[in-house]
């Protein structure tokens, strides 16, 4: 695997800050639930010592303790169906939501996640939130009945709604997939601006300068294009075809959008898919119709997917490590939630991107 050599630094995304108006068809926010502050006041102690009875017991006296406990059943704070939750002070659940259960590299991250956290005696619950802001918001919600000990996003958080909505949990989060300057708690991530950069930089070095690009409309899929249109107007190159795709789900996609591709009537000589499904579906659609890969056309493609490989000619993808990604998000939620940790370990991190060399470029 080929670093990334014409990046100097990381370069931070900017994520959208959606206003806190809910889009169309998402739920109706609840009301505010108590917060750790509430409690802290009506039982006359300082939030801390409302955090350390709950999660660690031992450092309160047990009069203190019953004290804030009274409070916490009053008021509803850390309400919980599981009694066992309550009484040891945190959940044993680790909350998992996916943007795509079929993303290889979604698939990767969470696993490496439990992997740590499992060993510490916490149990990963996986839930799908399908690139939608109205599933975001009703997974969230939900986190209210479950009270997990922590929350792993394969991605960030664009709406101002649902990130107060998780501040108000309480609870240590993890976002990723992206790089932005104001992660909303810990953010194990990489810049998608770079990626579409790298991509550019790539492309124009093997002599194509008619390039189109494929990705999904909006989020990270927009991060990457920007990124992409940037660099190759640095050097000199021309998008001449852009494909936007509101969803991705399977392989059909890709074979759907490169078809809508050629029906623009324009001559490119490369494309770059910033999406693993996308970059197979159109590979498997272009050969279909006769296209010569690399010799008619280049293509090259977002996240390392097994199945890349496998076919010929292999696909030229930008990667970056998503089991380096769930280990480290892992870590980072155990530090937190482990009262005798020092805070050492660094809340956010950006991770390098690679050029995986293949035979379509």
């Amino acid at each position: 695997m080929a670093k990334a050599t014409d990046l100097t630094a990381h370069t931070h995304d900017a994520v959208l800050r959606l206003s806190p108006d809910r889009p169309e068809g998402a739920a109706a926010r609840p009301a505010r639930p108590p917060r750790i502050e509430d409690v802290a006041r009506q039982a006359g102690v300082s939030p801390i010592t409302v955090s350390r009875a709950l999660r660690t017991p031992d450092m309160v006296s047990p009069k203190t303790r019953d004290r804030i406990l009274q409070v916490v059943e009053a008021t509803g704070y850390w309400s919980n169906p599981h009694a066992s939750a309550l009484r040891s002070g945190r959940s044993s659940i680790v909350a998992a939501f996916v943007s795509n259960l079929l993303s290889q590299q979604y698939s990767q991250a969470v696993l490496a996640c439990a992997r740590v956290v499992e060993q510490h005696g916490y149990q990963l619950m996986v839930g799908q939130t399908s690139y939608s802001y109205s599933r975001e918001l009703s997974a969230i919600q939900s986190l209210r009945s479950l009270r997990p000990a922590a929350v792993f996003f394969t991605g960030v958080i664009e709406l101002e709604e649902n990130r107060d909505l998780l501040r108000e949990l309480d609870i240590p989060i993890v976002e990723s997939w992206a790089y932005p300057p104001d992660p909303l708690d810990m953010l194990v991530g990489f810049s998608n601006t770079d990626a579409g950069r790298l991509a550019a930089s790539h492309l124009v070095a093997r002599g194509y300068r008619r390039l189109a690009f494929m990705g999904r409309s909006g989020g990270r899929g927009a991060l990457r294009l920007a990124g992409f249109a940037e660099r190759a107007a640095e050097l000199g190159a021309e998008i001449v075809e852009t494909i936007r795709v509101e969803q991705v789900d399977s392989v059909i996609d890709g074979r759907r959008a490169y078809r809508t591709l050629l029906e623009g009537g324009r001559s490119f000589d490369a494309i770059f898919c910033a999406n693993d499904l996308l970059g197979l579906g159109t590979l498997l659609e272009a050969r279909q119709q006769g296209r010569r890969i690399p010799d008619d056309l280049a293509l090259l493609t977002f996240g390392d997917n097994d199945l890349a490989g496998e076919l010929s000619p292999r696909l030229s993808t930008i990667s970056f490590d998503s089991n380096a990604m769930g280990t480290r998000a892992g870590e980072m939620i155990v530090d937190r939630l482990d009262p005798r940790s020092d805070g050492t370990l660094a809340s956010s991190l950006c991770l390098d991107l690679e050029l995986i060399p293949g035979e379509t470029t």
